[in-house]
This record gives C-alpha cells, sequence and structure tokens, in this order.
C-alpha cells in the first residue's frame, strides 16, 4: 500500500472515534453552550477542533506571529482550501465565522456551526452585505474575533484567488486590526495535498472519505503581522491581506 493512505482497518478505526467525537460535540453545543459564557464556549470550541483534528490525524504547524485566547477584537482573514482551515485555526484561537448560506445545510456540522455563533450569508443577495458588515462590526467592538476567507470559495490549494473586499469595511468601522494568514496542505514532498481539498462539486461525504485515506496529512497555518486598518480604504486592506498571504505561500502577489 502506497505508504501517503492509510489502512482499511486505520480508516474504520478513524471513522469510528469522528463519528463519536461528533456526537460529543452534538451533546456540548446542545446542552452545555446556553449555560456558559463566551469566553468559556470559546475554550470548549478549541479543544474540540482540537480532538477533531487528532482524531482525523491531521498535523497542524501554526508558524508566524500566532494568536491566542487573549487576542480580542481581531477580524482574521485567510487563503481558503477546506473545511478542516476552520478547525485548524480554531485548534489555536476560537473565532466566529463567516460562511454561506449553504454550510447551515450540512448534516451534523452545519448544526454545530450555527451553535458556534457562526454568521451565515446569503451571497446572491447583494442587500445581504450590509447587514453582514453591520453585524460583523458590533461584534468586532464587543472584543469578539471573527474570521472570513475573502476568495468567497475553496481552491485545490494551487492557486490565491481575487480577494472579496466588502467585509474589510467592518475592520474599518469598527477600528480593529485586520490579521491574514495562509493556509497550506503539503504532501511530504512539499507539494499541494490537492485530496485535501473541499472544492468543486464535491460533497462534504466525500472530503471527509479522502481526509482519512490520507495516512498522517498535514495542515500549515501562516500567520503574518496584523494589518492597522487606519488610513486605508478597503480596497487597499484587501490588497495588503492577499498580498502577505501570497508571500507566505510563495505566490504571485498580483
Amino acid at each position: 500500500m502506497d505508504k501517503q493512505y492509510s489502512s482499511k482497518a486505520t480508516r474504520t478505526l478513524r471513522t469510528t472515534r469522528l463519528i463519536v467525537h461528533t456526537l460529543y460535540g452534538v451533546f456540548i453545543a446542545g446542552l452545555i453552550f446556553p449555560f456558559i459564557r463566551e469566553r468559556q464556549r470559546e475554550i470548549i470550541i478549541s479543544r474540540w477542533s482540537k480532538g477533531l483534528l487528532a482524531v482525523m490525524n491531521i498535523r497542524l504547524i501554526a508558524r508566524g506571529i500566532l494568536p491566542d485566547r487573549n487576542v480580542m477584537g481581531t477580524l482574521f482573514v485567510g487563503n481558503h482550501i477546506s473545511w478542516i482551515d476552520i478547525h485548524a485555526l480554531n485548534s489555536l484561537r476560537a473565532v466566529r465565522f463567516v460562511a454561506k448560506s449553504e454550510v447551515r445545510d450540512w448534516p451534523v456540522f452545519g448544526w454545530l456551526a450555527a451553535k458556534a455563533n457562526t454568521l451565515f450569508t446569503e451571497r446572491e443577495k447583494k442587500q445581504d452585505a450590509g447587514r453582514i458588515v453591520e453585524t460583523i462590526t458590533t461584534s468586532l467592538k464587543n472584543s469578539d474575533c471573527l474570521c472570513y476567507f475573502p476568495e468567497g470559495t475553496t481552491t485545490d490549494g494551487t492557486e490565491l484567488k481575487p480577494f472579496k473586499r466588502s467585509l474589510m469595511q467592518a475592520a474599518i468601522d469598527a477600528n480593529t486590526p485586520i490579521w491574514p494568514f495562509s493556509v497550506s496542505y503539503p504532501k511530504a514532498n512539499g507539494e499541494p495535498n490537492v485530496e485535501m481539498a473541499y472544492y468543486g462539486d464535491m460533497s462534504l461525504l466525500r472530503s471527509i472519505q479522502l481526509i482519512l485515506m490520507q495516512q498522517s496529512p498535514t495542515v500549515i497555518l501562516d500567520f503574518s503581522l496584523p494589518i492597522n486598518p487606519k488610513g486605508h480604504d478597503r480596497r487597499g486592506l484587501a490588497i495588503m491581506a492577499r498580498q502577505a498571504i501570497a508571500s507566505r505561500l510563495n505566490f504571485p502577489e498580483s
């Protein structure tokens, strides 16, 4: 068997552990979250995300200027490859994510996302952008940390799409920093592990299957310096954030 892939017995064990871990998350979100404070919830989310990576045998490498749970009132922005991106960041510092409304319809994971205070956007409705910017601004002013992926979609990790800049306005209005970070899933030889990507018409179930097949996959989060929004418009901030992320990925910045 290719050393890149796990055995059938290993995949069965991981699948069982994933089901148990997910049910544990459902129990906590449904019965514990309603009665605890936000900061306590963040600690639990972070620990659960670490557990998820462990269950799927995903190794996390964090580089650069790393955030921790003491970081407050910050808008994280990164490139987007997989739903694992979310849990990798949450394992370091739990944040509120901005996600497309379709995520809410995912079996179990969509419900868990809603319980984790994810903000869902109706991207087909242009008028929804103003509502989301206002909500993010208020959340940032309340010292929450949020994250959105300005490409607006996922890729296979071999490219960096243009950034959508509308939500950058929230950081300007709240006068809070923007913290760029890059996400990558390399193979042992350094090439992108495209089988870790969740993109195109792939189903969530198929993505999970492909990840569980991996022997020991790696995700790298590489954090740049935070950007002070003062004196910049949202177009300028989007360009600066994209350049910072492209630099971490060794991609062309233009």
